[in-house]
């Protein structure tokens, strides 16, 4: 099975767990199978691309996906949910208000970088907001193996989620509070002054030999993490 992924171009973390890097935009999906629950980390820019994600899940592990986390709120990370009809939702606390607040906002956004109009007007009409929302480390049992979700922001946004899969290696998904194929991008949502503290929880979360997936990039490890901690603290004049 370990093989499948990698011929469905998937990337295989560890046992059980994977990741996709998405075209167009390079944004990484993580799934995390458990005996009985699947774990899917964001959903993708469109419902089209939701689709194929839990089509190809579901193919490859025989099982439709249960859990959704989101890492934080922007456009292709978390326009694809609604193709996961049936999914438990989880998010960072506050993400379920700005996703109401902030629809047009969104679609907007993602049609200012690329997505076609039509699809972006689909996928905010039927945008899922999170059931289950992170105040600080919530513990998912998905049968035979837990998983942790933390609310380690603020940083790139206001609401950034990061998930732990124990294990031999350990894997931290980061969603973009860690990008490897750029500069970490700070946009008018991002929180600056806080974001090397964001690195530093992120860090404290996983081990020196976890691997670190990027919202954006190759996977990395802590030492990669640490260095582009002291660059954004450098970047926007954040002392210690």
């Amino acid at each position: 099975m370990e093989t499948c992924w990698e011929e469905a171009g998937w990337e295989r973390l560890a046992p059980g767990v994977a990741r996709r890097r998405m075209p167009e935009w390079d944004e990484t999906v993580g799934v995390v199978v458990g005996r009985t629950d699947i774990l899917v980390v964001d959903t993708g820019a469109t419902l089209r691309a939701g689709a194929e994600l839990r089509s190809g899940i579901t193919r490859l592990t025989g099982r439709r996906p249960t859990r959704i986390a989101l890492t934080h709120p922007h456009f292709d990370h978390v326009l694809g949910s609604a193709a996961f009809a049936g999914c438990e939702v989880y998010g960072a606390t506050g993400l379920d208000g700005l996703l109401r607040r902030e629809r047009e906002a969104l679609r907007e956004d993602a049609i200012r970088h690329g997505v076609d109009r039509d699809a972006a007007t689909e996928a905010v009409d039927h945008l899922v907001s999170p059931h289950h929302l992170v105040c600080g480390e919530l513990s998912l049992d998905l049968g035979g193996r837990t998983v942790l979700l933390a609310n380690v922001g603020p940083g790139h946004t206001a609401h950034d989620l990061a998930v732990l899969v124990p294990g031999r290696p350990e894997v931290v998904f980061c969603g973009d509070l860690v990008e490897e194929s750029g500069t970490p991008q700070a946009g008018p949502d991002a929180i600056p002054g806080h974001w090397p503290a964001a690195l530093d929880r992120l860090l404290a979360l996983g081990s020196a030999d976890a691997r670190y997936v990027p919202g954006h990039g190759s996977v990395v490890d802590a030492a990669f993490v640490r260095a582009q901690r002291d660059e954004l603290a450098a970047r926007f004049g954040v002392s210690g």
